[in-house]
């Protein structure tokens, strides 16, 4: 277009697109990270002033290393993840930190058990967990390339669920074919189907969400779904009642089958969904209980904690409920409960009762809020996301996550049948640490995407730009 005037000048428009300059939170999220690396180490000393009247002499090395920790996953975050969550690192952090300090408790009270230095190992595998997060948030440049692995995922995650029941187990498995051993190391493939399965799921049902939400007949007040729209839920019905056979699993087919009803609901919108969910799982877990010695074992601990077990005594279940009950509201107090004769299970799903006899009432309750601030920030993330596929995936990650944190603590207090499973972040475990880890990098992933402003043009500018005219 010309000027006007005719000169030998016309006028391009251009428009630019800026970002909205929201803030990032940051600096929020690193304001946090110090209370959540100087509690655990409080919490350190008191515990080593109790047992011993001085301060641990491990104390130093122990703040520094949760502080390298942190502080290289906040750099992660503030380089590849600016507009992530600012919440979600510090509890994760300080759920880890605390984690710690209870096994160390434990080790120190448990001197000649060989497993003595399982905090040491346990740091260690901290700093693989912080690993994986890093390298989470340098090579997963958006969530959504996870969609073009659906079918990749699920076969993977069944390959991960069916291979345990092939390999086998050691006297220290006490019945469950849930692990793999390698050497000295042992891996529990069914906390990182936790990641892999949600990944399946959303993409599935991002695509098949309509028939199953649509297609559907009204009977008293409910959506009922046909009959052939009714063949996922009973497909992976009848692969956990399988993993609960062939490999006792009863805490991974209860995670398994859970996840997918919930990403189920989410995806449809369906009350049927669940309700039909809830009653297959109830008939598969009766089904399994009538026949399986190893579940009934489990059920009859459940119904009689009290019971005097083979070795004398009573079993785990009830010595939990005897630590929770002398912890009273405020606790014994860091470092001064005997929650670790409870045996081999104190440093994983029964760590649990430690934190309630030395913390308390009121210190569960607290455990327990980190866990659902965690949870809400999760599926906070779920409604901000503006893809199908991070709304599915964020709240089936979420929904992995709060369902483990139920199983355990429904068992350790006698609310659900005993499953084995480690409490996250807190439990003794590696496999466990590290997956949970990768849980939290993803989900900061998505919230990266879903809270990062949307560019918006500019205001139109004009430049002048000469136009040369031959001679």
């Amino acid at each position: 277009m010309r000027a006007p005037g005719g000169s030998g000048e016309i006028w391009r428009a251009t428009a630019t697109i800026t970002p909205q300059g929201a803030p990032n939170r940051r600096n929020t999220e690193l304001a946090l990270l110090v209370p959540a690396v100087l509690i655990p180490l409080f919490a350190f000393a008191d515990t080593g002033l109790a047992m011993d009247g001085r301060v641990p002499a491990g104390m130093l090395e122990y703040g520094l290393g949760m502080g390298l920790f942190a502080l290289l996953a906040h750099v992660s975050v503030r380089r590849y993840a600016p507009y992530a969550d600012p919440l979600m690192l510090p509890v994760a952090a300080l759920l880890n930190g605390l984690g710690l300090v209870f096994i160390w408790r434990l080790d120190r009270a448990q001197q000649l058990h060989p497993n003595y230095p399982a905090a040491q190992n346990q740091l260690i595998w901290t700093g693989l967990g912080i690993a994986l997060f890093i390298t989470v948030m340098v090579l997963l440049k958006d969530h959504r390339l996870l969609q073009r692995y659906t079918y990749l995922t699920g076969l993977a995650a069944l390959v991960l669920l069916a291979l345990p029941a092939f390999l086998p187990t050691r006297a220290s498995d006490f019945g469950a074919k849930i692990w793999i051993h390698v050497g000295g190391f042992s891996i529990q493939p069914g906390e990182f189907v936790k990641i892999i399965l949600p990944v399946f799921f959303s993409g599935y049902l991002m695509v098949k969400r309509d028939a199953l939400a649509l297609a559907s007949r009204r009977f008293l007040g409910l959506y009922l779904p046909r009959g052939r729209d009714l063949g996922p839920i009973i497909a992976v019905w009848v692969l956990s009642l399988m993993i609960l056979v062939f490999e006792t699993d009863l805490g991974t087919s209860l995670l398994f089958f859970g996840i997918f009803v919930i990403m189920l609901y989410v995806a449809t919108e369906r009350t049927s969904w669940i309700l039909f969910g809830t009653l297959m799982a109830g008939l598969g877990f009766w089904l399994v209980a009538s026949s399986e010695a190893h579940v009934q074992t489990r059920i009859t601990a459940w119904l009689h904690p009290l019971a005097t077990a083979p070795g004398g005594g009573v079993g785990q279940i009830g010595q939990a409920l005897f630590a929770l009950g002398s912890g009273g509201t405020l606790g014994t107090g860091l470092g001064e409960g005997h929650s670790w004769l409870i045996g081999f299970a104190a440093k994983s799903d029964f760590i649990l009762g430690t934190i309630g006899e030395e913390l308390g009432l009121a210190g569960l309750m607290a455990l327990f809020l980190l866990y659902a601030l965690l949870f809400e920030r999760g599926l906070r993330t779920a409604l901000a996301a503006r893809d199908p596929f991070g709304k599915l995936l964020a709240a089936g990650l979420s929904a992995a996550f709060a369902l483990q944190v139920f199983i355990v603590a429904g068992g350790v207090t006698g609310t659900i049948p005993l499953t084995g499973m480690t409490l996250p972040f807190i439990a003794q475990g590696g496999s466990s640490v590290i997956t949970n880890w990768a849980l939290v990098a993803i989900l900061l992933k998505i919230s990266d995407v879903a809270r990062r402003p949307a560019p918006t043009p500019a205001d139109t500018r004009t430049e002048p730009t000469q136009v040369l005219r031959p001679s």
